[in-house]
C-alpha cells in the first residue's frame, strides 16, 4: 500500500455511469499509473470508479457518501477565500473547452475570490475524449428533460 496522499487521480463528466475516470493522468509517487500495473487492471479500476457510488451507498446503509463531497467544497472555498488559483475539478459551464459548450459539466478549473477564473483542459486520450463526450450528451439530455417540465 501507500499514502493516500501520493495518489493523484482525476474524474471528468458526470456523476456515475458516464463518470470519465481519467486514467492518463493518475499516478501513484509522481509516476503515471500505467507504468505501476497493467492495462487490464487499469480499467477493472475504471469500472469500480464509475459504478463506486453505490459500493459505498451499500457499505454506509443509511444513504449516499457524503464525506468527500464535503471535503471538496471546504478545499473549493478555501481557494477562494484565499483567493490560490488552485486547480481541482468541480462542476462548471462549457463554453468551447474539450469543444464542447452549453452544459455545466465536471472539468478542473483555476479556482479565486471571484470563483471560476478558466476551466483548465486537462491532455486526455481519444478514448477518454470519447467518455468525456459520452458524459456531456447524458447531461445534455437531461436539460432537455428538465427544459421540457
Amino acid at each position: 500500500g501507500v499514502p493516500v496522499a501520493s495518489v493523484k487521480t482525476l474524474t471528468l463528466g458526470s456523476h456515475g455511469d458516464t463518470m470519465v475516470p481519467v486514467a492518463s493522468a493518475c499516478s501513484v509517487d509522481g509516476k503515471p499509473l500505467a507504468d505501476l500495473m497493467p492495462a487490464d487492471r487499469i480499467e477493472e479500476l475504471v469500472v469500480r470508479t464509475r459504478n463506486g457510488g453505490a459500493e459505498v451507498v451499500a457499505l454506509l446503509k443509511t444513504g449516499s457518501a457524503y464525506y468527500a463531497p464535503s471535503a471538496a467544497a471546504a478545499r473549493m472555498a478555501k481557494a477562494i477565500h484565499e483567493d490560490s488559483g488552485a486547480v481541482m475539478p468541480v462542476c462548471a459551464w462549457v463554453d468551447g473547452e474539450y469543444g464542447l459548450s452549453g452544459a455545466y459539466l465536471g472539468v478542473e478549473a483555476e479556482l479565486g475570490r471571484e470563483g471560476i477564473r478558466k476551466v483548465v483542459e486537462t491532455p486526455l486520450t481519444d478514448a477518454e475524449k470519447a467518455l468525456l463526450v459520452e458524459a456531456y450528451e447524458a447531461v445534455k439530455a437531461k436539460q432537455a428533460d428538465v427544459a421540457g417540465l
